[in-house]
Parts: structure tokens; C-alpha cells; sequence
């Protein structure tokens, strides 16, 4: 039986409740909810179907048409009598949803990810639950375009998760889960200013004694090493935005006042490695290892230093070194595969690019170096 539906758009019908799902919703609620008859209800219609036919009206079809009106305009006319209805018949929701957009995530589908998160978020337009699992799956996102040299899109990606945190970060009353993990998105941006700001913010909220005693190790090691400097975050930034010259500059700076600092030896080495300066990078991140730094960033950046001065030896132990501290980054394994071509050992190579795109099936990198094998 074909109904005759109030309105039509995008996939999307309005109906009058028909009289048999009134019963029907206020038992899911268990008489918590009642239906408005006077406000028509969304329902999605299937792939390819432009009717509804009434003998095959779901609940998910229901519920789907009234997330994604709720998602494409939160602040319709209509919308929270939606939210109160997917509420009523699907309480478990936010948790139910959420744990399926992680495991999305995990499994590197990123977008389904954040379109759940989008729904959840028209359904929730308030939850700082649902804003910080959106900048964590944005930032994740960021993290596996960065191991696959996408330094453009993780960025851009990068900057999306800012705006998020920006977000959450801004609640009253302050979101202590949002503020630790936000503190480690700015530090992770070499922003310790801000890391310290929110760690300190997050200190006296907390009521996790281990993540506690973390933030306040992390705040006490930001300001021993000064890296709350300002002019240790305008070198970064200057890097970051193609500026090499400037921003080795204020490395240079920093390094003269605090010359122990692992870290701005590390951020002179960057800005000298991306200018091609490969000696003078490579010393910069020896003494960035020798100060404490001795990490596997750290130690891969001195190998494509050292692979450019032709010393293969010393690049391969320094990847191997670094691949045992992160044996899934995807850019390690991919350069320790431009190792095994300088080498002339175009089987090894192939052998290393193939586990990058087990990782990485879209890397462009091993795409690349892989099709020159199948030529």
C-alpha cells in the first residue's frame, strides 16, 4: 500500500503518523513519550525507492529520516520533538552509536566515523562526548595522513580537530576529559603554551590520580625546559608554514638561552633537513638525540639526513632503530624501502612497500615506487 506522503527531499519523506505506530511508541517509551499528530515524521526511504509503501515502513527507517533531519538542520522548528523521539524509542543510543563510530575508526574508516558522530551530534547538540570523539577521530585521521607523507591533507585535517577542540574546550563547566586530551593536542602541535594552560586547567578537576600525576609531570617538564617560550612555538610555526629560514632563526634563538633543550634542536634540524641542508640537519638531530630526544621521529628524520649524504649504513641503523619503537609507522617502513632501492635491492624494496599498503592501502608513496616494479 502506497501512502501519500506530506513532502518529499533528498531520500527523505514526511508522513503523518499513521494511528498504528501511536501504540506502538508510547509502548517503546513506556509511556514516556507521546505522539504530536500534527507534526509529520521523517522517514528515510531506501536506496533507490522514490514511495514509501506503508507494509514495509521500519523503525530504522524512521529513526534514520529523523537523525539525518536533526544532523542537516539542528535547529529546525521541529527538531528536538525528534530527538525526544528517537530518545523514547532508542534510550541506549549515544552509547550504542559511539562504540560503533570507534570501532569504525580503529578500522581506519574515518569518514563513516564522522558522519556518526555527525548524527549523534544533531542528537546531542550539547554532549561534550560527542564533540571530543569528534576531534579525537579528526586528529587520528591527521596522525594516519601524517605516517603516509601526506603532509598537506594532515593539516588540513589537523586544523578541522582545532576548530572542534576549540569547541569543547570553550564548555562552562569545563570538560575534564576534553582539557587532558586537548592539552596533548597542542603539545602534539609543539603548542606547549596552551598544553600547559589546559593540563593546569585540568589538574584540580581531575579524578584520576594517574592521569593527574601525568599533567602535572608534563607541566613541570614544559616550564624546566621553557618550552612554553614564545619564541619556541614561532619557530614551529614558521617551519610549519613554509617560512625554513625564519623559523631556524628563532630556533637558533631559542637554543641560544636554553641550549640543553632536546627539543629546539629538534625543530632546527626540521627546519634545516627541509631546506636540504643535510649536514648541518643531521647534527642538529644527533644532539637532539643526545640531550634526550632519542625517539623514533627523531631518529628517522637523521636517516633521510643521512641517506642524502650517501651514508646508507648509518640511515638503515638508524630506521631499524626507530622502526623497533613504532613497528607500524607507515613512513619508517616506506623509507627504509627507498634504502632498499639505493641499495639496488629492488625485491627488498618492493617487500617494504608492499607492508606499507597492508597498512596504508591508499599511500601514494608506495603506489608510486610499487608501479615502477610492475612497468
Amino acid at each position: 500500500m502506497r501512502n501519500q506522503v506530506n513532502s518529499s527531499k533528498n531520500g527523505i519523506v514526511f508522513l503523518s503518523v499513521p494511528e498504528s505506530l501511536r501504540g506502538r511508541v508510547e509502548a517503546e517509551s513506556g509511556g514516556n513519550f507521546s505522539i504530536d499528530p500534527s507534526i509529520p515524521i521523517p522517514v528515510e526511504l531506501p536506496p533507490g525507492e522514490k514511495d514509501l509503501d506503508l507494509e514495509n515502513l521500519s523503525w530504522e527507517m524512521i529513526l534514520s529520516g529523523m537523525i539525518r533531519v536533526v544532523s542537516e538542520n539542528p535547529g529546525g522548528e521541529d527538531a528536538d520533538y525528534y530527538r525526544r523521539f528517537v530518545l523514547a524509542v532508542k534510550p541506549d543510543i549515544l552509547g550504542e552509536f559511539s562504540e560503533a563510530a570507534i570501532l569504525k575508526a580503529r578500522n581506519g574508516d574515518y569518514d563513516m566515523a564522522l558522519e556518526i558522530f555527525a548524527a549523534l551530534k544533531g542528537l546531542f547538540p550539547a554532549s561534550p562526548v560527542v564533540l571530543l570523539n569528534t576531534a579525537l577521530v579528526l586528529e587520528d585521521r591527521a596522525d594516519a595522513l601524517e605516517r603516509a607523507g601526506r603532509e598537506e591533507e594532515a593539516e588540513a585535517e589537523n586544523e578541522r580537530a582545532h576548530g572542534v577542540y576549540k569547541e569543547v574546550l570553550a564548555l562552562d563547566p569545563p570538560f575534564p576529559n576534553a582539557l587532558f586530551n586537548g592539552a596533548f593536542f597542542f603539545m602534539k602541535r609543539r603548542n606547549f603554551d596552551k598544553a600547559r594552560e589546559y593540563f593546569s586547567k585540568y589538574i584540580p578537576l581531575s579524578d584520576d590520580p594517574e592521569k593527574k600525576d601525568r599533567a602535572q609531570k608534563i607541566v613541570r617538564e614544559i616550564e624546566t625546559r621553557s618550552l612554553d617560550d614564545e619564541i619556541f612555538r614561532e619557530a614551529y610555526d614558521f617551519i610549519r608554514m613554509g617560512n625554513e629560514t625564519e623559523g631556524i632563526n628563532k630556533a637558533r634563538n631559542f637554543l641560544e638561552r636554553h641550549p640543553d633543550v632536546w627539543n629546539g634542536w629538534f625543530i632546527l634540524g626540521w627546519g634545516l633537513r627541509r631546506l636540504e641542508r643535510w649536514e648541518d640537519a643531521a647534527a642538529a638531530f644527533r644532539k637532539a638525540i643526545e640531550l634526550g630526544g632519542d625517539n623514533a621521529d627523531t631518529r628517522n628524520e637523521l636517516a633521510i639526513c643521512l641517506m642524502e649524504t650517501n651514508d646508507l649504513k648509518g640511515a638503515r641503523k638508524e630506521l631499524e632503530a626507530a622502526l623497533s619503537e613504532e613497528p607500524e609507522n607507515v613512513k619508517i617502513i616506506s623509507n627504509l624501502g627507498i634504502l632498499a632501492l639505493k641499495n639496488g635491492d629492488d625485491a627488498e624494496a618492493a617487500a617494504f612497500f608492499r607492508t606499507v599498503l597492508e597498512l596504508e592501502p591508499e599511500d601514494p608513496v608506495a603506489l608510486q615506487y610499487l608501479s615502477r616494479f610492475d612497468d
